[in-house]
């Protein structure tokens, strides 16, 4: 089927395909008889691990920035996903950047984007997370207007963990993105141990059920390893739960096609590599101490064991579906 698909896909522009794809999958969510076919041909038998005391029922997840909106969910699941991540939502509604704001490097097996974060903000977001499917987790991925000032992120974030957290199984602060101009400044360390100290305390204020949602920061590939170090001692020390690794990278080593120079973050096999090396990095400072979400170039159902040979406790994909399809889940599924 995929096979069929995606010439028809690549023939239209990156975005236009996109929406289209995702009026796809939204659509097998709304049939019963959709979602029933769809899950004979592509789910497996479940392979749960238990995370963060969650229960996923295999550790193949949705990357953030695929569903922004959460508007298909329930075909995301009926595709065989463990757990899906929505977002990433900001507080109010932002169309993102100009288009065109994707582009496909098919010999690279990359993409480069410069999306945004185009949301339709947190009510739409929290919304739709009130008829979120029920066999599959769903984190929510936040950030920050692109209109907010690095100084007072903090208000959007605490904002939407205060949103979230009543309705997320987990949540991402997304802090690493290259496409919200000065968002990455917040991995600093004076920025970073301000933000995350801010958001402990709104923590500390929820519920006692929304305090044990866990909190995770997802971070750059394009860290120093000093930077790198820095951002995880302080994540642990305030409180933070995971890690997502990695965000995409705005490095063009090892890119061949013509659009290598388009800005934006890349990602997908360019990205694998330099995914890895933080992955293996933050393995060894954390030392169990908390879990690691895999994400980042992972393209194969190969790649994905090496991730979790490495420690990662789960693997997510985006550009890998992009260009292998839904067949790629089943098979990282059956492989790990």
């Amino acid at each position: 089927m995929w096979n069929v698909i995606k010439p028809l896909l690549f023939s239209l522009p990156p975005e236009t395909a996109h929406a289209v794809a995702l009026r796809l999958v939204r659509t097998i969510g709304w049939s019963k008889v959709a979602r029933s076919l769809v899950k004979k041909i592509y789910r497996t038998q479940e392979k749960p691990v238990e995370v963060w005391g969650i229960k996923f029922k295999n550790r193949v997840g949705l990357a953030a920035g695929w569903d922004k909106d959460g508007v298909a969910m329930h075909g995301l699941s009926a595709l065989g996903f463990g757990h899906i991540e929505v977002g990433t939502v900001t507080p109010e509604p932002q169309s993102g950047r100009e288009k065109p704001r994707i582009f496909r490097l098919p010999q690279d097996e990359s993409l480069i984007n410069r999306m945004g974060f185009p949301s339709k903000g947190d009510d739409h977001l929290a919304l739709r997370m009130m008829k979120r499917p029920h066999d599959t987790v769903v984190g929510v991925n936040i950030g920050k207007n692109s209109f907010t000032k690095n100084e007072e992120a903090f208000f959007d974030y605490c904002w939407l963990l205060q949103r979230f957290a009543p309705r997320a199984d987990y949540i991402v602060m997304n802090i690493s993105s290259p496409n919200t101009e000065g968002l990455r400044d917040l991995q600093s360390r004076n920025s970073l141990e301000d933000l995350l100290e801010r958001v402990r305390d709104t923590r500390i204020g929820l519920p006692d059920w929304q305090q044990n949602v866990p909190l995770l920061v997802k971070l750059s590939p394009d860290l120093s390893d000093v930077q790198l170090e820095e951002a995880i001692g302080i994540s642990l020390d305030k409180g933070i739960d995971g890690f997502v690794a990695t965000n995409t990278t705005i490095s063009r080593e090892g890119l061949s096609s013509h659009r290598k120079f388009e800005a934006g973050g890349t990602s997908g096999k360019i990205l694998t590599q330099k995914s890895r090396d933080v992955l293996k990095k933050i393995v060894h400072q954390v030392d169990g101490k908390v879990p690691i979400i895999s994400s980042g170039g992972i393209m194969s159902p190969e790649e994905g064991k090496i991730r979790i040979d490495m420690g990662a406790s789960l693997v997510q994909v985006y550009t890998g579906l992009v260009y292998h399809g839904p067949k790629l889940v089943k098979q990282l599924v059956e492989t790990l």
